[in-house]
Parts: C-alpha cells; sequence; structure tokens
C-alpha cells in the first residue's frame, strides 16, 4: 500500500510514475547544457529571494580586513562566531549557551545535517521553503506536506498534522521532524501565536522532534502589528531552531547560517550528531564570512539601520505588488515578513489558459518572460503542479537598477517612483492588467 499524506499525495520521493516529485527548482532557466526534463528536475532550485540592494559597505570591510585569513573555521563554528549568535538569540529572549549552537556555510548544510542525525519520516507545511524536502529525499526519507491554514504559511493546521500522523503510521510510517517556518517563504506571512500554540501541542502530543526555520523573524514589515514568537519559546525541549543570515544580515553569496539546539541530553546528543555530519561534508563557514557573520550578529548600528530601511523599502515593494495582483482578480495573503508573496491565479485560468498555460509549471515560463524576472511555480514549493500558483519577489523589481539606484531606494522618501522600481511595477501591472482583461472576455467554458 502507497502511504499517502492527508490530501492523498504520495510523498515525496515517492512519486507516482512519470511524475517528478516537487522540488528545489530554479528562479529562471537552468544552467548552461542541462535541459529541462518533464516539470522540472530536483536539482534546479530557486534560491532565497535576494534584497536587490548593494553590500552594505562596513560589511565589505570587515570581510575585505579578514580576507588574508586562508583558513576555515573549525566544524561549527569558532568561538566568536558562536558567542555572537548566542548574544542575537539571547536578544531575542532565547538564552543560548556556546555548546548548543553550531555554524555552517547555508541552512541548507544545517538542515541537511538535522536530517541525517535523525531518524524517520520528515512533515513539512504545504506550500513549504524550496530548500527544505530536497535534503530528505536525498537522504531517502519520505516527505509528506501537511496543509496549513487560510490565514498563514509555514506552519500546519494542527488538526491536519494529526490526521496526516496517523495516516502515516497507520500505512507503516515513521513520522519523527516537522520542519515548519513561523515567518514563511514562500507565503510571506506570519503564523499567529494561537495557531503555534494548537500546531506545537500536537506535534508533541505524537512525540515529533521539530525544525524552526527562522531566517525570515527580523523581516517584519510592521513588527508593532506583527507578533512573531518562537516554537523554541513554547517548546523549548523539542525544537532546534535555524536561522540563514541571508534572510536580514549577510548577501546571499556569503553563506553563513546558526542553529540552536535544545538546552538538553537530548539536545547534545543532536548536536553531536549534526557536527559529525558537517565534518563527513566538510561544511565550514570561510574564515572572512565568519567575520562578517559575527559583526552581523553583534547588530551595530550600521547592521540595524540598513536592515530597518530594507524591510521597509521591500514592504512597501510587496504592498504595491499585492495591491496589482488582487486588483487583477487573482488572490494573495497580504505579506507580512520576508521579500516575497504567494499568488493564485485560479480566478485567472480562462485568460491564461487563451496563452496556453494550464499548470504551474507553464506560469512559471509564461510569467518569467513577460515579467523579465523569476517567477518559480508553486510546485517549486510542494504544491499542487496543477494549482496555479506562483511566487512573487520583491528583490527583482528593487534591484533591476545601476548600484547608485539601487543604493538610492534606501533613503529615497518615494522608492516606488524612482526610475528603475516604477518601471518594474508598470511592467508587472500591465501583465496582470491583461490577464484581467482577457479574463472578462474569455467565453465560459
Amino acid at each position: 500500500m502507497r502511504r499517502t499524506d492527508s490530501e492523498g499525495h504520495a510523498p515525496e520521493g515517492h512519486a507516482p510514475a512519470g511524475h517528478l516529485p516537487a522540488g528545489h527548482l530554479p528562479e529562471g532557466r537552468p544552467p548552461a547544457g542541462h535541459d529541462p526534463v518533464g516539470h522540472g528536475p530536483v536539482r534546479y532550485g530557486p534560491h532565497l529571494p535576494d534584497d536587490g540592494l548593494p553590500v552594505l559597505p562596513e560589511l565589505a570591510a570587515v570581510l575585505a580586513a579578514a580576507a588574508d585569513r586562508a583558513h576555515e573555521e573549525p566544524v561549527g563554528g569558532g568561538p566568536a562566531l558562536l558567542d555572537a549568535a548566542c548574544a542575537y538569540w539571547d536578544r531575542r529572549g532565547l538564552p543560548t549557551q556556546p555548546g548548543h549552537v553550531a555554524a555552517a556555510p547555508g541552512a541548507n548544510a544545517l538542515l541537511l545535517a538535522l536530517t541525517a542525525a535523525l531518524d524517520g519520516d520528515v512533515l513539512v507545511p504545504r506550500p513549504c521553503a524550496a530548500w527544505w524536502a530536497p535534503y530528505a529525499r536525498l537522504l531517502g526519507r519520505p516527505v509528506f506536506h501537511v496543509p496549513t491554514p487560510a490565514e498563514s504559511g509555514g506552519v500546519p493546521d494542527p488538526y491536519a498534522l494529526l490526521e496526516t500522523v496517523r495516516r502515516v503510521r497507520a500505512e507503516g510510517g515513521d513520522p519523527r521532524l516537522l520542519v515548519l517556518s513561523v515567518a514563511d517563504d514562500p507565503t510571506g506571512t506570519v503564523a499567529p501565536p494561537e495557531l503555534l500554540h494548537e500546531t506545537l501541542e500536537a506535534a508533541a502530543g505524537e512525540g515529533l522532534l521539530l525544525v524552526s526555520d527562522e531566517t525570515w523573524r527580523d523581516t517584519l514589515h510592521d513588527p508593532h502589528a506583527t507578533v512573531l514568537l518562537s516554537p523554541a519559546e513554547m517548546l523549548p525541549e523539542r525544537v532546534t531552531v535555524v536561522t540563514d543570515l541571508a534572510g536580514a544580515l549577510l548577501p546571499p553569496g556569503w553563506p553563513a547560517a546558526v542553529a540552536r539546539f535544545p538546552a538538553s541530553a537530548a539536545g547534545d546528543g543532536l548536536q553531536a550528531r549534526v557536527l559529525d555530519v558537517l565534518t563527513a561534508l566538510g561544511a565550514r563557514v570561510a574564515a572572512p564570512v565568519a567575520a562578517a557573520a559575527g559583526y552581523a550578529l553583534a547588530e551595530p548600528e550600521p547592521v540595524t539601520a540598513r536592515r530597518s530601511a530594507a524591510v521597509r523599502l521591500h514592504a512597501r515593494v510587496a504592498a504595491a505588488v499585492h495591491t496589482t495582483v488582487v486588483a487583477a482578480g487573482a488572490t494573495a495573503r497580504p505579506p507580512q515578513a520576508g521579500r516575497h508573496l504567494y499568488a493564485d491565479l485560479e480566478p485567472l485560468r480562462d485568460a491564461l489558459g487563451a496563452q496556453g498555460v494550464g499548470d504551474a509549471q507553464e506560469l512559471e515560463e509564461f510569467l518569467a518572460a513577460r515579467l523579465g524576472m523569476p517567477a518559480p511555480g508553486g510546485h517549486r514549493f510542494g504544491d499542487d503542479l496543477q494549482a496555479l500558483r506562483v511566487r512573487l519577489s520583491t528583490g527583482p523589481v528593487v534591484g533591476g537598477g545601476t548600484v547608485g539606484q539601487r543604493a538610492a531606494c534606501l533613503t529615497s522618501p518615494n522608492p516606488l517612483e524612482l526610475p528603475h522600481v516604477q518601471r518594474a511595477l508598470i511592467g508587472l501591472k500591465s501583465v496582470f492588467d491583461d490577464l484581467r482583461d482577457a479574463q472578462r472576455w474569455e467565453p465560459p467554458r
């Protein structure tokens, strides 16, 4: 009997014949010399959304000053980097000791190590960050997607979680690990505390261990109106926190991430196994990048000022994109964090069908060609291939100009009126308005 998730889908890694599992697929075209196969092979994956901004000069200076350090950090990070990570979490109400922290060159290495260190099947929300599921599949672990509630993504609906666990066990599976994110990629939403509490209560009752991806926790668009709680605050003995510094502190091309393990004997054992895997992978942070990461984690004024300005900028762009999408008749949750939003173009299916678009892969190709920017389909994030959903990011809107023009976005009182930003937003509006108008005139089928 083939195991299925709560919506009747086969787990990733066990896809039906003729169908490739949704996975880590690229924003944009595949690398030269690699032709796309079917609806997207796993080796192509969308990256974390870029912020489109120049590197912070103070960060560049720290990296440059450490450029003569030819060595790598120790596996799991050196003392200075780990101390900076502990202080970072201390300021967020999560007291942390260096012995309960590990660093790696990117969150992907940490999640791979965590998945390898824990036995059993993996549970993730639907949709979820594109990079979560491929590491479980790489290790031969079934991945089961659990639906999220209507108000937010990133955290599974508690009742759907219980049903999925029950069904997987009834069919001979062994669900052990739940990966979730309160501030979510791809939906750009923040799960409310009451939902998080119910989901964690359900997970604990079923004996699940959790990984909380908190890459986007410092990018709340309206921190005064949005309450974000870490699962580690509610369930400290069962939650490992992973933060990729590319979310809010470092450029994506400077790979560094940190993990915070439970302060318990079980947490100590998990950290030791993770360090073993990182050692086997040779996953060490380069010393110059570690210096920049430690500086960023200390959150000096230049870093916090840049982060605040960047968040304000991307919040305004995201709101403008959301307005355009909704005005065209599509649906999308209002973005609350990060540099992306998740749009459902099902109401425009007839208009898209007239353009030869019938699924998420074709929607991705259609929008990428017309917008001139990546628009990965929902199948990249574990969503149904037939659903017309897409992640739109704000980074390409900001990043289309020169270095000077991109820097001006941070200080302009009206960044949406800067020529390169305005041009990108007009192009987006034109594409969606055309779909809206075509939908009105498309005869019913």
